[in-house]
């Protein structure tokens, strides 16, 4: 359908992202695409004195050993609250002392960003490597601190508790349906007509929440069979593609998690795929 210049041209690509859903819109049309918009999520920061603050007050009771850092938005936002409140020069001061563990190249810079430095960074940013990791050290008696970005990731800090860690969770943002979700059921309905060609995610909350909405709305099952039938499903990267690839859908990823290189591939993929 496409031309070198403008490959995307002839097809409709699905934006499911609330962050940054301009930026991909953008880049997409500029390789010819059409675009349908639907955030699939929202994300709430959590007030500053409410749970946030408590759990501050909690690492800083304390030194800490291990410092996790699932994503970049949310220990930037973690900083942003704790220098609200006057507690940001004793929190980098209690960080700096732990060993700061990374998933992914996201967190490592906000990371960086905040005049601390990470001791390890997980090379296929996905979380589970970053389980491995600590499990594979002596973890009796640690303080491990989570920062968890809107889900609680119970899995995780059980297995931590059970290797005898005392566990801390951060949680800094809390995930909900979109603002407008009747614009998301009209591209699950897209969809389900054929007319999108390819979906994009970047955040697995979004690909959780759409497929959550079709079921919701007892339109699960149609939706299933479009996007095995030539749907092409584009993630930013692994942990995105996690819930899709649980439902037993098929994902195409990029070299590298960043919108350009998901567009990139997306301009390869979709017409090689015609």
């Amino acid at each position: 359908m496409g031309d070198t210049d403008e490959p995307l041209r002839g097809y409709t690509v699905g934006v499911t992202a609330e962050r940054k859903a301009e930026e991909l819109a953008s880049l997409l049309e500029r390789r010819g695409a059409g675009v349908l918009r639907a955030p699939a999520m929202h994300t709430i920061p959590l007030p500053a004195d409410g749970e946030l603050a408590e759990s501050t007050a909690r690492v800083l009771a304390a030194e800490v050993d291990y410092v996790v850092v699932t994503t970049g938005m949310g220990f930037r936002g973690w900083m942003e609250a704790a220098d609200a409140s006057g507690d940001g020069d004793a929190l980098r001061a209690r960080l700096s002392r732990a060993a700061l563990l990374a998933r992914g190249a996201k967190a490592r810079g906000a990371v960086r960003g905040a005049g601390l430095r990470e001791t390890w960074s997980a090379p296929s940013e996905e979380t589970r490597e970053v389980l491995d990791y600590l499990l594979a050290r002596d973890l009796r008696g640690r303080r491990v601190v989570v920062q968890v970005h809107g889900e609680p990731m119970p899995w995780f800090r059980q297995r931590l508790a059970e290797a005898g860690a005392e566990v801390l969770a951060v949680t800094v943002y809390r995930w909900t349906d979109p603002l407008e979700p009747e614009k998301l059921d009209g591209l699950i309905d897209e969809v389900i007509a054929g007319r999108v060609h390819a979906l994009t995610f970047t955040s697995a909350p979004a690909a959780r929440n759409l497929l959550g909405r079709a079921e919701r709305t007892g339109r699960l099952d149609r939706l299933r069979a479009a996007l095995h039938d030539g749907v092409l499903l584009g993630c930013v990267g692994p942990v995105t593609a996690a819930p899709l690839r649980e439902a037993g859908l098929s994902c195409v990823l990029p070299e590298r998690a960043r919108n350009t290189s998901l567009v990139r591939t997306l301009a390869e993929r979709l017409p090689s795929a015609s």
